[in-house]
């Protein structure tokens, strides 16, 4: 009975510390997540200017969204961008990391030469690039003059492309983390796997698809996960190349939540949106939860 009750006593004591490690965790989830979440959805459905009263308006700010033209496009260039983003910050960090992988004694000059914009600041890298897309000094635009293209694209205005060379420079900053978590994910698979593929003769194609791919597909997942609910959220490049002045094509949603509630003083109705996006990015990870039980492979 005293044993009995000594390892009660311990478990107890030991359940006690860890929710006291994990109680600044815990208000900092509910002071910054939780609570603000409550208000916006509260907020969602009132009209305020952020210091008056606030005036109960019902689902007036919801069908409000639909109705509203500018935000009709900002959805689709936010989804155009998810598209172009997403697939390409995975396969190019799939594919610098299987060639640092294979780099040996140089794969530390790669990682860090492939981090280094990752912690750079947004407003650098946006400046590098601000001139790299310029459409009178850029050497981009003057290489494709050199290679016979005279009428090379003003990158950041033209419809077409504004919203694809904002995902160029994204990819080209989000790159380094992307191949550190290929890169360890690729170190996971054991070597004896590779051996017995190489005794029974598999090509490097066949140990690619068959092998490599699987064993990674709970980091593809992950990343994927991430990168779809960053990539949705996508609003300090918008604002650095355009501040206030963004053309239509390329208005993200976030962009238009920072605008509407912080310029138009329109809070309510940017809680609206901003609860849409929530909700929308709810279901997206729902789905990919859901879908990993066909094509993701956890080692025992």
């Amino acid at each position: 009975m005293a044993l009995a009750s000594d390892v009660k006593r311990r478990r107890r004591t030991e359940a006690l510390w860890g929710y006291a490690f994990l109680t600044p965790q815990l208000i900092g989830l509910i002071a910054f997540m939780v609570g603000p979440l409550i208000f916006a959805i509260v907020l969602s459905f009132s009209s305020w200017d952020g210091l008056g009263s606030r005036t109960f308006v019902g689902l007036q700010n919801f069908t409000g969204v639909w109705e509203n033209a500018q935000l009709r496009q900002s959805w689709l260039n936010t989804a155009w961008f998810t598209a172009l983003q997403v697939p390409g910050l995975l396969i190019t960090g799939f594919f610098f990391a299987f060639f640092i992988q294979k780099a040996g004694r140089l794969t530390p000059f790669y990682r860090i030469f492939f981090f280094a914009p990752q912690v750079t600041s947004t407003v650098a890298v946006g400046a590098i690039w601000l001139w790299l897309l310029n459409p009178e000094i850029s050497p981009i635009n003057s290489l494709l003059k050199s290679i016979g293209l005279p009428n090379p694209p003003d990158w950041l205005q033209d419809p077409g492309t504004a919203i694809p060379a904002i995902v160029l420079v994204s990819i080209w900053q989000g790159l380094g983390y992307m191949i550190v978590m290929f890169v360890a994910g690729l170190q996971s698979i054991s070597p004896t796997l590779m051996e017995a593929a190489d005794i029974d003769g598999a090509s490097e194609w066949q140990k690619l698809r068959k092998i490599t791919v699987p064993l990674l597909s709970p980091t593809i997942l992950f990343l994927s996960i991430t990168s779809i609910i960053g990539s949705f959220q996508v609003f300090d490049y918008i604002y650095f190349f355009f501040d206030t002045t963004a053309p239509a094509n390329a208005h993200t949603i976030v962009y238009d939540i920072v605008n509407i509630a912080f310029r138009e003083f329109k809070f309510g109705f940017a809680a609206a949106i901003a609860v849409y996006l929530f909700l929308v990015l709810l279901v997206l990870t729902g789905l990919q939860f859901l879908a990993q039980k066909r094509w993701v492979h956890y080692t025992e």
